[in-house]
């Protein structure tokens, strides 16, 4: 770095001792002749700080002695440091507190990951955020502890190596926080490339232990201190075990250094661990009486540091989680109950009371004592012996001799110490032994460590843990600085650049000094295994063997101490104080009171010490090792030192990654930053030595299309092109003239530090420079635009001003004009009133004098028409009256001459009525009568004996089948036999069969019976008859001798009556109309028998002939029974299932409506049409059979085979082949699985020439239309299992298709299945109970159809929302690819490209996005037209595009919450361009409801653009964007990314936007819910359609094969 660097403006560093640096900028700059320097710089307070040197001092440290310099403000605030241009330790500083102002907690350092403790509640680890970073690479989103697992998890895979994340940082920090994030995140974060169901939802078995893990070991080792509230006293290295296909099968946990003087001693303001206050409030009333737990104040382990509670920590809810997470391990109740009787029994001892003076005593009564002895199960007397005597061991004797009361309470605490300490360790034993158990061990292909280790610690005064803990440290800073040489060097080499080796401050010999032969470790066991050794001994030790000159530079003793020590380690020169050095090493206890315990009648603490005993042996547990291992007494130094040993090698066998956690002040207040504090802990946690290693050689590198893209216009545009490398060399020669400033590598440009500084100013210059030849062309053009406005409004004021002197001019003119023509005008007017007026008056004149003449001529003319009136009236009267005195003359003549006519008349009739010749008129009427009934009888009688003949005939053909059908079946008669054993009907229906046969018979005979009584009533009115007649004929004779007797009329009449009513009873018990009979003398011939005669073959059923073969006598003998052909009416009976093999035999044993004779269209008097084929009269011949005995399974299969119909049979007979069809159930659902539905052919969506309605839905009118006459003629079982095969078919057809195909299948399925259920539902209402019984007999089940139409409907619902689930789920899928590339990434406005995605690269080489908008509104256009194609309701429409836009608006926010170089503000205008295209495609299809799934986004886009410069902004953005949370506005505006010549956000706004953040807000989300690609969303199903069930069928020509399902839809439109 020169001093030509440093011109005016410059910004540098200089120390501050508030702020650590502070940021001044240079002023003055001075150069004497002698080359001394003067810069004199100014802070923003408006305070000098000034620089002096020389030039050759300059130029002797080349530049390292002048002040650091600032970076520019595009770098300010970055997410990685080491893009730094200046990467210096104020510029580290000053961007972690930039971003942390922000509210950016985590910042990368390289390969380190800096998080800085917020000390509040902030939105960063969600399921949704985990979700976001899963599968990310590093750099792809803002830094983040989930990249750093992410990172480690793809390591693991693609390196086939294991890996090791290294948490660090200060007590308070936020590690153990930080590690517990880890283990959740990979335990429930989703990965595509491990190979695990999709639909696994929630986590394994495996997962919750390792998550239940945490509060464990939290609450037995975790306790609050001043600095942190839940701070871990031990370090934690967590193995996460995965097997081949990369899933967590188990965990193993190693633990470091617990804090055991923790239990028996606290600081002020400090707790014990968190176990025992979860205990004293959280356990049962009854086990605090065993125990004697009343509260906190009781014990004195507990009330040390005087606090109690934790403010927000329910510590009785946190002992039931504690019991619950030890329940996850596998830990059982009774175990949980003996760690807490153990851990109460440790309290009681605290609470032994050491007395007495110089000797030490404790009472026998001691409450605390007997409970401690209880629940340990040791002799209380041998326990108060041992806690206030010691024993020495001689060689020839043992002397027992007294403690002080002093060292009576260190070997009390001691016993409680070690018996914790042992209780840890069986813990941690339990937990691995259940989450790595042997077969567990077996199967781990690699794991993933997360180390939780304390960080580098320097307090007033220093101990034992602090030395082990700044041990371990130097140790793990080692592995630190070698592993980023590593990389550095490795970089290099994978460049191929030229380079030097890099000098790194390596700390090996503070560490051999530490763990070396004669190092502090091995002098303190040394004097710690001498009976007589003294921590002033130990030191003493130290200061002989260290204190020479070749550690003088890491080992120093202090000037005013000889009891203390101080070691230069990496961080920081810590003084140790060696008071209690060797007695914390030793950490044993007496073997008497060790022997004593080891000898309890408590197996749960026997277990324990065992345990702990192998642990720290570092042997396994067996039983032969079980005794010996007690007695082994390993220094807690030498067993710290072997397990930082073993913990190095398994991180150096790893590939490492980084967390170095920074607490920002002391007082754990949110966003407060405490810069020399945080300065402080760079130091310690080795971030600055990594900078410095950096430094030494390139530490900014970019890559080749990068740079081109930050610094293309640095050269001409000659030398732009394709070759990315050739510009590179071009700008660099071009621009920087030391070529050891930087290296070209392979694929990056490596820059020495400073220099991207370098070229940012020459890029500014550039920007600078065509910015003022823009504002120049600018200025000219406005400057010419304003002289043309000028020039322009002179020339129109000029004609303005002329047009109004002409428009005074035409005023004037036009006045004078108009003046003229008002005088012409009124002239004319007023002569035009003189003349009228004077033409009135003589008008008036005249009319008087014609009205005078005119009523004078009227009343002459009234009195003459007066007088010729009177004449006319008067002469009239006179002439009528004359004439009506005329006529009543004549009409009087008239009636008296009609009068004696009309007498003579009556008296002639008079003696013809007493005549006999009337009475035999009337008698050879009713003569006439009876010869013509009489003539009837005898005719029916003649037809009845005919059909009695006939009926015979068939009978005995009848009975020659069954002969011939016999011997057929003679050779199977055994079978038949043993068939009939097991019979096919069950019991109950055979019995209801036989009750209804019984039934039909007893019908049947009341029949015949009834046909008999009519004809004894017919011989009855015969003999009446005769009687009437002999009666007649006397009534004759007494005529003849009386003519004139009228009581004989009388009598003979009542006869008349009587015989008339006689008839018309006959004629009702026939079923004919009396009206119909002759009621005149002539008899009628009754009509020719031969109507019948002359077709043979067209017989009735034998049932309908038995029945009605009486009443068919009548019928035929009288003339109404030649009505009309089409009057008759014509009933069929329904068709036998007629089974077509063996298989199919049980279905005949259904009780079918032709089963027996249908009595009640028999007694109704309803006609059966006869038959016009053979076969029919013998399927009545069958089912006649069948009323007289019920036919078993195989006698169906010995039917005769009939043949099919004729067209003329299906056409009289449909309902016959209906049924046959309906019979061939294997046939009909290869037709509708195969021909139908597996091979359909789904018409392409087309709008333009949208297809009818029945070209899409046929599929479900045929399986709608089968079903349909299934249920109506009562196949029940068949429909069943029909629908069944039908909806697997469907569901097979609709997800056998993956990908982009999905669309039209699914979308047309989906239709088809709403339409069949549509149909269902419908003829569910169309089918009557009335209607089935009478086809299928009234023991049809009706229940059974109602559950079965219940189960389909449902059946069908599920089919259709299975359809949607799967294709919702494609339709996602496809899209999910689409979301980000298209709303996020395209930029398809012109004008406002942004850099960030390499604006000018892409138009060098066409690159972009792999979507564009056009591809997701193409995809959209899709899947609407499919829909509305095939007439898929609005309402699902609606659901389906809805989802799709709110997975859109979801998927899109996050993204871009998580993206911070996309929050610019020309980025977000082409966010905002790509989501007006979205709404205009909305509201192209009526879908206006789907732009409200897009609001967050757009309100994002919003904010983005928005101005961000005052108060009144921040209420603005609020007001605009008020869908958002405060918490999202606040990532917003932080991820916000100003452009060149952008005003940066104040953090004075960003503090105003972090004020709104709610601390506990649970509505106060950072990201939207995210969409399920597996979840398909609500459905609701839509409303049932309204379908024609008797519209017209349509069957497409290319399906062939379907001949069974083309005769049923024919038969079903006959």
């Amino acid at each position: 770095m020169s001093l030509d660097t440093y011109v005016k403006g410059t910004k540098c560093w200089f120390t501050d001792v508030q702020e650590g640096w502070i940021s001044a900028t240079l002023s003055t700059t001075d150069v004497a002749a002698d080359g001394k320097v003067t810069l004199t710089f100014v802070d923003d307070n408006g305070k000098d700080h000034v620089f002096s040197s020389t030039l050759a001092k300059i130029e002797e440290s080349n530049g390292a002695n002048l002040p650091p310099m600032r970076n520019p403000p595009l770098l300010e605030g970055t997410e990685d440091l080491t893009n730094l241009s200046y990467l210096n330790e104020p510029a580290v500083l000053s961007n972690i507190k930039t971003r942390y102002s922000h509210c950016n907690i985590y910042t990368y350092s390289g390969i380190v990951l800096i998080a800085a403790n917020p000390f509040a509640r902030v939105n960063l680890y969600t399921q949704d955020i985990i979700q976001a970073y899963s599968g990310r690479r590093r750099g792809e989103l803002e830094p983040h502890l989930f990249a750093i697992a992410e990172d480690a998890y793809r390591c693991m895979i693609r390196d086939e190596k294991n890996q090791t994340i290294v948490v660090s940082g200060e007590s308070g920090a936020g590690k153990t926080v930080s590690a517990k994030f880890i283990m959740r995140y990979f335990a429930t974060a989703d990965d595509s490339e491990r190979g695990t169901d999709s639909s696994k939802t929630g986590m394994s078995e495996t997962e919750e232990q390792i998550l239940a893990t945490n509060p464990i070991m939290e609450a037995f080792g975790n306790a609050k201190t001043t600095r942190n509230d839940n701070s871990s006293r031990f370090g934690k290295f967590t193995e996460i075990q995965f097997d081949k296909e990369r899933n967590i099968i188990g965990a193993k946990i190693r633990t470091y250094l617990l804090e055991r003087s923790r239990l028996v001693y606290q600081p002020e303001l400090e707790r014990n661990y968190h176990i025992f206050y979860q205990l004293v409030a959280g356990a049962p009333p009854s086990e605090k009486k065993e125990l004697d737990l009343q509260s906190i104040q009781q014990f004195n382990y507990l009330k040390q540091g005087g606090v109690q509670t934790i403010n927000g920590v329910d510590d009785a809810a946190e002992f039931e989680i504690t019991q619950r997470a030890l329940s996850t391990i596998g830990i059982s109740v009774q175990a949980q109950w003996d760690i807490f009787r153990l851990l109460a029994a440790l309290l009681h001892i605290g609470n032994i009371q050491v007395t007495g003076r110089n000797d030490a005593m404790i009472s026998d009564e001691d409450p605390s004592l007997i409970t401690a002895s209880r629940v340990l199960g040791i002799p209380l007397s041998e326990f108060k012996k041992w806690l206030v005597k010691k024993q020495i061991t001689t060689r020839s004797e043992k002397i027992v001799s007294n403690l002080k009361p002093d060292q009576a309470l260190v070997v009390r605490d001691s016993v409680a110490k070690y018996i914790y300490s042992s209780l840890f360790d069986w813990l941690v034993n339990n937990i691995n032994a259940s989450l790595s158990s042997e077969a567990i061990a077996s199967k781990i292909h690699s794991f993933i460590g997360v180390l939780d280790i304390y960080g580098f610690e320097h307090f007033k005064k220093n101990s034992f843990e602090q030395f082990c803990i700044n041990y371990a440290n130097e140790k793990l800073q080692q592995e630190f600085n070698q592993h980023v040489f590593k990389l550095e060097q490795e970089e290099y080499v994978r460049e191929k650049i030229d380079w030097k080796f890099i000098e790194f401050s390596d700390n090996q010999p503070c560490i051999e000094m530490i763990e070396g032969r004669l190092g502090v470790l091995s002098l303190l066991d040394e004097e710690a295994r001498m009976p007589s050794g003294s921590d002033q001994g130990w030191c003493n030790k130290l200061f002989t063997q260290l204190g020479t000159e070749k550690h003088k530079k890491w080992f120093t003793k202090p000037r005013f101490s000889n009891s203390a020590f101080t070691i230069s380690h990496y961080a920081h020169d810590v003084t140790y104080d060696c008071d209690g050095f060797l007695e914390k090493n030793r950490d044993t206890l007496p073997d008497e009171l060790l022997n004593l315990i080891k000898n309890s009648d408590n197996e749960f603490l026997e277990e324990v010490l065992m345990t702990s005993a192998t642990l720290g042996a570092g042997g396994s547990l067996t039983e032969d090792k079980r005794k010996s291992v007690i007695n082994r007494k390993p220094t807690l130094g030498s067993i710290f030192k072997g397990s930082l040993i073993q913990l190095m090698d398994t991180i150096n066998s790893t590939n490492v990654h980084y967390i170095r956690c920074l607490k920002p002040n002391e007082a754990k207040q949110p966003w407060v930053f405490d810069a020399p504090m945080v300065l402080g802990q760079l130091r310690a946690c080795g971030v600055l030595e990594t900078i410095r290693i950096s430094c030494a050689g390139y530490p900014s590198r970019w890559s080749f299309p990068e740079f081109v893209e930050r610094y293309y216009m640095l050269v001409n545009s000659e030398h732009w092109g394709f070759d990315t490398q050739k510009m590179c060399s071009a700008i660099l020669e071009a621009t920087i003239k030391e070529a050891d400033k930087y290296q070209v590598g392979l694929t990056k440009i490596f820059f020495r530090a400073g220099l991207l500084a370098y070229m940012e100013k020459l890029r500014t210059e550039k920007l600078n420079g065509y910015a003022t030849l823009i504002q120049k062309n600018v200025r000219r053009f406005v400057a010419q635009k304003q002289y043309q406005r000028i020039r322009s409004a002179a020339i129109k004021i000029q004609c303005f001003a002329r047009k109004v002197i002409a428009q005074k001019a035409a005023r004037a003119l036009r006045e004078e004009r108009s003046a003229v023509l008002l005088q012409t005008f009124l002239r004319g007017y007023v002569q035009r009133k003189k003349y009228v007026e004077t033409r009135n008056h003589i008008l008036r004149v005249q009319c008087l004098v014609r009205a005078k003449q005119a009523r004078n001529a009227f009343q002459n003319m009234r009195e003459t028409n007066g007088a010729t009136k009177i004449q006319q009236i008067w002469r009239g009267a006179v002439a009528r009256r004359q004439f009506k005195k005329e006529l009543h003359a004549i009409v009087l003549v008239q009636s008296c001459i009609r009068r004696n006519k009309a007498r003579k008349a009556l008296l002639a009739l008079k003696a013809e009525a007493r005549s006999v010749n009337h009475l035999k008129e009337v008698s050879y009427r009713l003569e006439g009568k009876v010869v013509e009934l009489t003539r009837a009888l005898d005719l029916a009688h003649q037809q009845n004996k005919s059909f009695d003949a006939q009926v015979a005939s068939l009978e005995t053909q009848v009975r020659l089948w069954k002969e011939k059908y016999e011997l057929s079946q003679h050779t199977k008669s055994k079978e038949i036999a043993l068939a009939a054993e097991n019979p096919t009907v069950p019991k109950n229906e055979f019995e209801t069969l036989k009750a209804a046969n019984v039934e039909l018979q007893s019908k049947y005979n009341e029949s015949i019976e009834k046909v008999r009584t009519l004809d004894q009533e017919i011989a009855k009115l015969t003999e009446s008859l005769a009687k009437t007649k002999e009666e007649i004929h006397k009534l004759a004779a007494q005529a003849k001798v009386k003519p004139e007797d009228s009581e004989t009329v009388t009598a003979l009449k009542r006869e008349n009556q009587y015989v008339r009513e006689q008839l018309a009873q006959l004629s009702k018990a026939t079923g004919r109309d009396t009206s119909s009979f002759p009621v005149t003398s002539k008899v009628h011939s009754p009509p020719s028998s031969n109507n019948n005669a002359s077709q043979p073959h067209s017989v009735p059923s034998i049932h309908s002939q038995l029945a009605q073969g009486t009443i068919d006598k009548y019928e035929n003998s009288y003339s109404f029974a030649k009505e009309t052909p089409h009057k008759i009416v014509t009933t069929l009976p329904a068709a036998v299932p007629i089974p077509h093999n063996a298989k199919a035999a049980p279905k005949a044993t259904r009780n079918r409506s032709n089963s027996t004779p249908d009595i009640a269209a028999l007694e109704n008097g309803t006609l059966f049409k006869p038959q016009k084929t053979t076969n029919s009269v013998f399927d009545n011949l069958d089912n006649h059979s069948r009323t007289a005995k019920t036919m078993s399974g195989d006698d169906w299969s010995r039917r005769l085979p009939r043949s099919r119909p004729s067209i003329h049979s299906l056409i009289e007979q449909p309902e016959v082949e209906i049924m046959r069809i309906l019979e061939d159930e294997e046939g009909l659902q290869e037709e509708i699985l195969s021909g139908l539905i597996k091979n359909m052919k789904i018409p392409s969506p087309s709008l333009s020439n949208l297809p009818l309605i029945k070209e899409i839905m046929f599929p479900a009118h045929l399986i709608g239309l089968l079903t349909t006459q299934m249920w109506k003629y009562g196949y029940i079982k068949e429909s069943e299992r029909l629908m069944i095969n039908v909806m697997q078919a469907i569901q097979q057809q609709s997800m056998a298709i993956v990908g982009d195909d999905t669309i039209i299948p699914c979308a047309y399925w989906l239709s088809n299945v709403h339409e069949l259920l549509s149909l269902i539902c419908i003829s569910e209402q169309e089918i009557t109970r009335e209607e089935l019984m009478a086809r299928c007999g009234d023991d049809y089940d009706w229940t059974e159809y109602e559950q079965l139409v219940s189960t389909v409907k449902y059946e069908l619902e599920c089919l259709e929302y299975n359809i949607f689930h799967v294709w919702m789920k494609s339709l996602k899928k496809q899209l999910n690819k689409m979301i980000i590339p298209a709303i996020i990434e395209s930029q398809a406005l012109p004008g406002f490209i942004t850099n960030d995605s390499g604006r000018f690269f892409n138009k060098l080489i066409g690159s972009g996005p792999t979507f564009s908008m056009d591809d997701l509104l193409m995809l959209f256009n899709k899947i609407w037209k499919a829909m509305s194609c095939y007439y898929v309701e609005h309402s699902v429409v609606r659901q389906v595009m809805t989802e799709l836009l709110k997975m859109v608006g979801v998927t899109g926010f996050n993204d871009l919450l998580m993206r911070r170089n996309f929050c610019t503000w020309k980025r977000a205008m082409q966010i905002q361009y790509n989501i007006t295209r979205i709404e205009e495609w909305c509201k192209g299809h009526d879908l206006p409801e789907g732009t409200l799934q897009l609001e967050h986004l757009m309100q994002a886009t919003k904010l983005l653009q928005l101005k961000k410069a005052s108060h009144n902004d921040i209420e603005i953005i609020y007001d605009v964007c008020w869908m958002l949370t405060p918490t999202q506005v606040q990532k917003l505006v932080q991820n916000y990314m100003i452009a060149d010549y952008e005003v940066p956000v104040s953090p004075d706004l960003i503090k105003a936007i972090a004020q709104r953040v709610a601390a506990n807000e649970k509505n106060d989300t950072l990201m939207l819910d995210a969409i399920s690609l597996e979840d398909a969303g609500s459905f609701e199903t839509p409303e049932i359609r309204d379908v024609d069930l008797d519209g017209e069928r349509y069957l497409p020509g290319w399906l062939v094969n379907l001949s069974r399902l083309k005769s049923l839809m024919h038969l079903v439109v006959v």
